[in-house]
């Protein structure tokens, strides 16, 4: 196995902040592996097997219906974890691609998986970022992002790891359980750390 010796894994919980925190990551000029990106462009490829595995119903015009298909996967454990044996493996195999790409660079860069934890599928890479907001305050976006009921998104929450432990596992957090500006901060101080660490100028 290769260690990606300048790749840090950003992880969190869902509606963490994770995509607010790349974007503001990107515009410090960190390179982003975005693992959601890969499985959306694996899931459209593979259409024609998620019609077979999933039914018809899930793709229209070759493209996977995210949405509905992100509806029974939430609510059925079998059926998840048929998709996840379906795209684990290839997410995974672009991901370690593009890595080995940046790596060459010999500067740190961020391999956004939001499921970092949960799959304990990516050794490679043993430096981790979370993103974290307490419960409540992920519950309260969960349900205003995808207007989704107090037990819906309490249901989709519960699918992951608890907050607190990733927390108590990474080997940075970057805290996000209040405002915009006090995001910048904390993103600034991740960086700040980052470049000491790396000696990057």
């Amino acid at each position: 196995m290769v260690v990606l010796r300048h790749a840090i894994a950003l992880t969190g919980g869902i509606a963490t902040g994770k995509s607010t925190t790349c974007n503001l990551l990107r515009l410090f000029g960190f390179a982003i592996i975005d693992a959601d990106q890969i499985a959306h462009e694996v899931l459209d490829k593979e259409h024609d097997r998620i019609a077979k595995l999933f039914g018809a119903q899930f793709v229209k015009d070759g493209r996977v219906d995210r949405k509905a298909l992100g509806k029974l996967i939430f609510a059925n454990k079998t059926e998840r974890l048929k998709l996840e044996k379906l795209l684990h493996p290839k997410i995974k195999r672009e991901i370690l691609e593009r890595a080995a790409h940046q790596e060459r660079f010999k500067v740190p860069y961020i391999v956004d998986i939001p499921l970092y934890y949960e799959t304990r599928n990516y050794p490679e890479i043993t430096k981790v970022a979370v993103v974290y907001a307490p419960r409540e305050v992920q519950i309260e976006r969960l349900r205003k992002r995808e207007r989704l009921s107090f037990e819906e998104a309490v249901k989709r929450i519960e699918l992951q790891i608890d907050i607190e432990k990733k927390r108590a596992m990474a080997d940075y957090v970057i805290d996000n359980s209040k405002d915009l500006k006090h995001l910048q901060q904390q993103v600034e101080e991740f960086v700040e750390r980052i470049k000491d660490e790396y000696a990057v100028s």
